[in-house]
């Protein structure tokens, strides 16, 4: 979706861009995206998403500078759907950090290790993360910029990719054991793999940004009310919320955000598609001090006639 309404022409000419750039969709271009380049895919969105000026994907890379520059020592960040490196290499442009990237999808792999392999900062991992393990193969199918996973037999031509639980990974990298920001963008599987992740760092419990969108969960199966249950037990009270233009919009009380955001299911009624949202434990004092100090104010109310 576009960073921020346009006029009738101009979406237009940009939906006509994407018929063109789609055709060959691989090609790879260094675009300069918000004063950081990269390499991407000709067809990906990032681009647009990010034109003139939108705060898309800022709240992101404010909310790791705000962490960074509160504490000593690099930030240790989780950035689960990492795709091409996009929010990686924004995020190290402003802070002192380490990101381990977890990616499967196999063509936004190779845009990924071209953006970061000569960035020691940067560690990859080439797997999907499941809340737990997987019995069957999955693979990827992707659009536009961004990719989903659905059993291998879906998706035939495709082939299967590696998995790994929260469990494994941090087994495997003892140099994230003290885990500071996850960020999960996973089209709708965000609200099972976060509190999984949470779970299993509950010891060092990082702060959370993931991308919260019921039309997306509801379609790969998952119901994303009871995410704020399961990080409310936690020890998370507090949710910051954006829209999906990257525009702040207010806090709210974790138990309240059922009600709250079930004008979500229907977007055309509620204003944005989805939500990102960030949250800080409640024994955190940095973490939600760097939170509140990025979203102030509360959360109004769903617009009159949005869905319930």
């Amino acid at each position: 979706m576009p960073a921020r309404p346009e006029s009738l022409p101009a979406k237009l000419r940009r939906r006509a861009g994407w018929l063109v750039r789609d055709r060959f969709p691989q090609r790879p271009v260094v675009r300069e995206v918000q004063g950081v380049t990269m390499t991407l895919p000709w067809s990906h969105r990032l681009p647009d998403y990010a034109r003139d000026g939108s705060p898309y994907g800022q709240n992101l890379v404010e909310l790791a500078a705000a962490l960074a520059a509160a504490e000593p020592g690099p930030l240790t960040v989780l950035d689960i759907g990492a795709n091409v490196g996009d929010s990686a290499l924004q995020v190290l442009d402003r802070a002192d950090a380490r990101v381990l990237c977890v990616e499967a999808d196999p063509v936004y792999l190779r845009f990924l290790h071209t953006n970061v392999d000569a960035d020691p900062r940067c560690t990859v991992v080439p797997s999907l993360l499941t809340p737990v393990a997987q019995e069957g193969a999955m693979a990827s199918v992707r659009s536009g910029g961004t990719a989903h996973f659905v059993p291998a037999d879906e998706a035939p031509d495709a082939g299967s990719v590696s998995q790994v639980t929260p469990e494994q990974l941090r087994a495997a990298h003892p140099e994230f054991d003290r885990l500071r920001l996850v960020k999960s963008d996973t089209d709708g599987y965000d609200v099972d793999l976060v509190p999984a992740v949470a779970r299993v760092w509950a010891d060092q419990p990082p702060v959370l940004f993931f991308e919260y969108d019921h039309v997306r969960s509801r379609a790969v199966g998952n119901d994303p009310e009871p995410v704020w249950a399961a990080l409310a037990g936690l020890g998370y009270d507090e949710v910051a919320v954006w829209d999906n233009f990257g525009e702040p919009l207010g806090r709210v009380a974790i138990d309240e955000l059922p009600e709250r955001a079930r004008g979500l299911d229907d977007p055309r009624t509620h204003g944005c598609e989805y939500w990102d949202v960030a949250l800080a434990h409640r024994d955190d004092a940095v973490g939600v001090a760097a939170v509140r100090g990025l979203v102030t104010g509360d959360l109004p109310g769903p617009p009159q006639g949005a869905a319930r």
